[in-house]
C-alpha cells in the first residue's frame, strides 16, 4: 500500500505547494543562466569590466558577450544561410573539404548521428579558401555577401575579445588578429526518439576561444562546472558565448579554464550553433608569453605545434583535455 499512498499525496498536492515547486524550478533556471558571467564589450576599456574578464576566464572558463558591435540583423541574416547551407544535398556538402583535420565537412557518424558540421578556415588570410567555399556549394550571391560579411565582423570581434583577455593579464602587443580561425557552422537534429542522446560528446575545445552564436529556440548546451556538475546554458538573443579552449589554458600558463561541455537532446528541433573558432598563432607554437612565466617563476607547460596537437586528440578520441598532461611541467 506505501506506493499507492505516495502516489495519491502526489495527486492532491495543494496548489500552493505546485505554484512553490514553479518558482523554484524558475529559480534554477535563473541560477544557471547567472552562472555564466557576462561582459559588457563597450566597458572593456574600464579597469572594472577587465577583471571581471579575468574573473570570468579563471573561475569558469566562459562568458557572455554583450553590447558587441555585431549587428542582430547580420547576426539574423547569417542563421539563414546556416540553415541555406546544411539544408543542401550531401553530395554538394562533401564538397567542403577540410584544410586541417575536422575543419570542412563532418557528417553524421553512428557515434554522432545528430552532428553535423562545415566550416571555413583561415579565411581572414585566405580569400582563395572562402572562394573556394562558395564554389563548391554554388552558393548565391546575396548568401555569400552575407558569409564574407559575417566573418569579417566575427574575425574581428574575437580579435579583439582575445586581445582584452591578454591586457587583464598583463600582456599586451600580441597579434591576435594574425591567428587562423575556423568559421564553423554545426546542426543538431533532434527528434523524440532522441531524447536524452548526445549530440556532442563532452569535450573541451582545441584553440584559444570558440566565439559562439548560439540557438536561440532550441537549447542542449551544457558546462561541466568545476563541481562535477552539468549546467544547462540558457541562449540569450543577441549575445555570443565565448568558451575557452586547451591553446587558452596553455598560452595563459594555466590561468584560464579550458572548460568541457557537451551538447544534448532535450527538446523536438533542429538546433544551429556556428561562429568563430579562434586557433592559434600562425607559426603553430603554442606556449605562454615570457611575462606570465616570469610573473609565475616557471613555465607550467612545455610549447608544442597546435596541429600535433589536433591530430593528437583526434587519433587518441582524448578530446577533453587530457592530452595536455603530456605537455605539463611537474
Amino acid at each position: 500500500m506505501m506506493p499507492f499512498i505516495l502516489l495519491s499525496h502526489l495527486l492532491f498536492l495543494p496548489a500552493s505547494s505546485i505554484i512553490s515547486r514553479q518558482r523554484v524550478k524558475r529559480k534554477v533556471k535563473e541560477e544557471m543562466e547567472a552562472s555564466v558571467p557576462v561582459v559588457d564589450f563597450q566597458k572593456l576599456s574600464e579597469e572594472e569590466e577587465l577583471k571581471k574578464l579575468r574573473e570570468a576566464c579563471e573561475k569558469c572558463g566562459c562568458f557572455r558577450i554583450i553590447n558587441h558591435p555585431i549587428p542582430k540583423t547580420l547576426m539574423t541574416e547569417m542563421k539563414s544561410v546556416v540553415k541555406y547551407v546544411h539544408d543542401l544535398p550531401l553530395e554538394i556538402k562533401m564538397r567542403n573539404k577540410s584544410i586541417i583535420p575536422d575543419s570542412g565537412y563532418v557528417p553524421p557518424f553512428p557515434t554522432s548521428p545528430l552532428y553535423e558540421g562545415m566550416g571555413i578556415y583561415d579565411m581572414n588570410e585566405s580569400p582563395q579558401a572562402l572562394e573556394e567555399f562558395f564554389s563548391q556549394l554554388d552558393l548565391p550571391t546575396y548568401h555569400r555577401q552575407i558569409v564574407k560579411k559575417y566573418g569579417q565582423a566575427i574575425h574581428d570581434l574575437a580579435s579583439t575579445v582575445s586581445q582584452k583577455m591578454a591586457k587583464s593579464l598583463g600582456v599586451v602587443g600580441v597579434d591576435f588578429k594574425d591567428w587562423p580561425f575556423i568559421l564553423r557552422t554545426i546542426k543538431y537534429s533532434f527528434t523524440q526518439e532522441n531524447m536524452g542522446e548526445m549530440g556532442a560528446q563532452l569535450h573541451s575545445d582545441t584553440g584559444f576561444i570558440t566565439l559562439l552564436q548560439d540557438d536561440e529556440a532550441v537549447s542542449g548546451l551544457e558546462l561541466l562546472d568545476d563541481s562535477g556538475l552539468f549546467k544547462a546554458v540558457p541562449p540569450k538573443s543577441g549575445s555570443f558565448l565565448c568558451i575557452i579552449g586547451d591553446v587558452g589554458h596553455v598560452w595563459s600558463n594555466g590561468k584560464f579554464w579550458n572548460i568541457r561541455h557537451r551538447v544534448i537532446c532535450k527538446e523536438i528541433g533542429t538546433r544551429y550553433s556556428f561562429g568563430a573558432f579562434m586557433l592559434a598563432p600562425r607559426d603553430g607554437n603554442v606556449e605562454a608569453p615570457t611575462k606570465l612565466v616570469e610573473l609565475d617563476n616557471g613555465r607550467r607547460y612545455r610549447p608544442f605545434n597546435y596541429e600535433d596537437l589536433r591530430k593528437f586528440r583526434i587519433s587518441t578520441g582524448k578530446r577533453k583535455g587530457e592530452v595536455l598532461d603530456q605537455y605539463r611541467i611537474a
